[in-house]
């Protein structure tokens, strides 16, 4: 048998898919984290959520292979694991994540046009005009085609943080030793929200690892992947800091945003307009791609529990009883037949080839895509006003929460990461994982992986606390650059013009 290649090119295909996915919002606050801990911290914190994504998406990535055929989903993987609590889990994290996402779109969407149009409208008729603008998109029924999409906003993503990035290192160009921050456990442990959202795979790995016409290959592929968006982010943020120090702030594209009466950003120097411009562009029109992708898992969810569309078939209902049984051992089956059984199942997974785009929509309870035209006429008939109604009711409700948390980006932000990503993509993955295969994992993967839990889930909770309770119950701080020692943290320690 001949020797496979370490990498292949639908490896490759894979790995892309995972990373245009990945590429977002989660890249902006880097700058922002390594502000709060410093380079040395930083670098630790960014290694740490790398290893802990890592293992948790690695640790998917198997127990999906472990599954039977009909464990198509996220949610899926879950009642497989956990029964109707772990199902219950998985979709209230993927809700939560694909809703308060979408939200963070919009409040960063709302500052970013209000910047580019200064005076025109205020941040929250900006946020109201924007959901307007990717209301039709949202109302399309399903969003097949995906693969274009998402390297549009990935480029898009890519072309707004190195343009931030290259106006801050020339605008910056000349500058004292950077200062420093005035290190506290609080808040270095405020990172975790933001560090959670610049990771966070499991929202779209079942798809990816479904498209592999080698699913054995996926967890290579899972790792390679993580390893490369943990380098970008280290640039990412490392970059900046040597120029800002603790004065770099919560989102990179407001530190390059000049003051309209004196023309200097908050750290000090003149950017030119145009690449400022060039840069907002870029990331809107990422949130604008991204919003209505993201949304359509939760659409279809919602549709599932409130319309009652999208049931399973009886083929899924018989699919769904023989993965339950699969998942319990049975004394009165042979080893023999056991292996057959497997050797037949990896077999029909390894010749299955998908005709689906490389990069995934979005990880939802999409039925195979033999079955789309299936999807599609739920749509029609009566349920037509009934879907785009519950659409519209979403959209509406996401709006008013960005209003609401508008001013707040950077927590808002923290929040979501720390909440609904962590769950979704680090916590849930591992338990799963852990749970199917407990007896089979080693001693010495076991400590890791219980430290990885447990450590994510108490840094989660009180980034999830801090995040919250500056959301709805803010500081009277006023300080410019709170990360900072006093003597830094109202004062710009570089003035381009002096």
């Amino acid at each position: 048998m001949a020797k496979q290649p370490f990498f292949t090119l639908e490896d490759f295909k894979m790995a892309f898919s995972l990373f245009c996915c990945m590429c977002g919002i989660g890249t902006l606050g880097m700058p922002g984290n390594f502000a709060r801990t410093g380079p040395v911290l930083g670098f630790f914190a960014t290694a740490f959520m790398a290893f802990a994504n890592i293992y948790a998406s690695v640790s998917m990535s198997k127990v999906l292979l472990l599954a039977p055929t009909s464990v198509k989903t996220f949610s899926d993987l879950g009642e497989w694991s956990m029964g109707k609590t772990g199902r219950w889990l998985a979709v209230i994290s993927q809700m939560g994540s694909c809703l308060l996402i979408p939200c963070v779109f919009l409040v960063l969407g709302g500052g970013l046009l209000d910047g580019l149009f200064p005076g025109a409208f205020s941040p929250t008729v900006w946020i109201v005009l924007m959901a307007v603008t990717v209301l039709p998109l949202c109302l399309v029924p399903t969003l097949k085609e995906g693969a274009g999409a998402a390297f549009a906003g990935c480029m898009g993503t890519l072309v707004a943080d190195g343009l931030a990035i290259g106006i801050i290192v020339h605008g910056m160009e000349g500058h004292p030793s950077i200062p420093t921050p005035d290190l506290d456990l609080g808040q270095v442990i405020g990172a975790f929200g933001s560090l959670s959202l610049g990771y966070g795979a499991g929202i779209v790995l079942p798809d990816v690892q479904r498209q592999h016409s080698d699913p054995a290959r996926m967890p290579r592929v899972v790792g390679a992947t993580m390893l490369f968006i943990m380098c970008m982010l280290m640039v990412l943020g490392l970059v900046p800091y040597f120029s800002m120090g603790c004065q770099g702030g919560g989102n990179i594209l407001y530190t390059i945003y000049a003051d309209s009466s004196t023309g200097l950003t908050s750290v000090g120097f003149a950017p030119k307009w145009g690449s400022v411009v060039l840069a907002y562009l870029a990331m809107q029109m990422h949130i604008t791609i991204a919003f209505s992708v993201l949304l359509n898992p939760a659409f279809y969810i919602a549709e599932r529990l409130v319309l009652g569309m999208h049931q399973k078939t009886p083929d899924d209902i018989e699919n769904g009883l023989a993965y339950q049984e699969a998942g319990t051992p049975v004394e009165d089956i042979s080893k023999q037949t056991l292996l057959q059984s497997d050797v037949a199942r990896i077999s029909i997974s390894s010749d299955r080839r998908s005709k689906t785009p490389v990069v995934p929509v979005t990880a939802t309870e999409y039925q195979p895509n033999h079955a789309h035209e299936e999807e599609v006429a739920e749509y029609r008939g009566p349920n037509t006003i009934k879907y785009i109604v519950l659409r519209v009711t979403i959209v509406v409700v996401l709006v008013v929460l960005s209003i609401i948390f508008q001013d707040h980006f950077s927590d808002f932000a923290d929040f979501v990461g720390a909440s609904a990503i962590t769950a979704n993509c680090i916590l849930l993955p591992t338990i799963f994982y852990l749970i199917k295969t407990w007896n089979q994992v080693p001693v010495y993967e076991r400590v890791p992986a219980v430290f990885v839990l447990v450590v994510c889930f108490v840094l989660g909770c009180y980034s999830t606390y801090t995040a919250g309770k500056n959301l709805f119950a803010p500081s009277d701080s006023d300080a410019t650059f709170p990360y900072c020692e006093p003597e830094f943290q109202n004062t710009i320690y570089y003035n381009q013009t002096a």
